[in-house]
């Protein structure tokens, strides 16, 4: 596992779990033309046994120089070609306090069942981390992961077993997380969320977030 700074770039890699933990966020600047950034990138993610991915804002000043450079969207990216990221006031919603419970059937739910190095680092890493876990007769159905930076809740992992959907599990450990958050200083959530996941993109607009930006995975067009 590996962050290291380019400018105002972060190369991050994971061994390859996840696609945020695993590209270069590119905002900002990089202190050196772009094509040239991103050769180091892709140098980064050969030292480190990923693909070179650019973690590029959709609509952002770097997004044509990374495609004159000779760069495409990545459209067979697990989560989809682009991603939204959200934003809403915690009080809106909150309902309850999760409890955080690092159980095995948190992990097998949101990260499957051989939970890998990578995976328990990308998850359990910060000083305010939340494993919150609906269960059933000692069965995990419903899960998810937060973590306070400064005053943000981060929201990940929101997973609902097949046989429990659609009676409300989502909805109420969103409320309990959100308590969650602002115990410890949060006032707003950020989630991240692929564009074709409608029904999770309804659900977090009805708890009152909104689109803050969208952003796209970008890797050279030829290896």
């Amino acid at each position: 596992m590996a962050e290291v700074p380019l400018g105002d770039w972060l190369m991050r890699a994971a061994n390859g779990f996840t696609g945020r933990a695993n590209s270069t966020l590119t905002c900002g600047d990089p202190g050196i033309p772009i094509p040239d950034a991103l050769g180091v990138v892709q140098g980064f993610a050969r030292e480190h046994g990923i693909k070179p991915t650019a973690h590029v804002v959709r609509g952002s000043a770097h997004e044509p120089a990374v495609e004159r450079a000779g760069w495409r969207v990545d459209l067979d990216h697990p989560g989809g070609a682009e991603s939204l990221v959200m934003t809403g006031a915690l009080e809106k919603f909150a309902e309850g306090v999760a409890e955080s419970r690092d159980l095995p059937g948190w992990w097998e739910l949101t990260a499957g069942s051989e939970v890998s190095a990578a995976q328990r680092h990308v998850l359990g890493t910060g000083d305010a981390v939340c494993f919150a876990s609906t269960t059933e007769n000692g069965t995990v159905v419903a899960a998810v992961r937060g973590a306070v930076v400064d005053d943000l809740l981060h929201v990940a992992r929101l997973a609902v077993r097949p046989s429990h959907r659609r009676q409300g599990l989502a909805r109420r450990l969103m409320g309990e997380l959100a308590g969650w958050g602002l115990e410890r200083g949060a006032a707003t959530c950020v989630l991240q969320v692929a564009e074709h996941n409608e029904p999770a993109i309804r659900l977090y607009e009805e708890l009152g977030c909104s689109e803050h930006h969208r952003y796209r995975y970008w890797i050279p067009a030829v290896s």
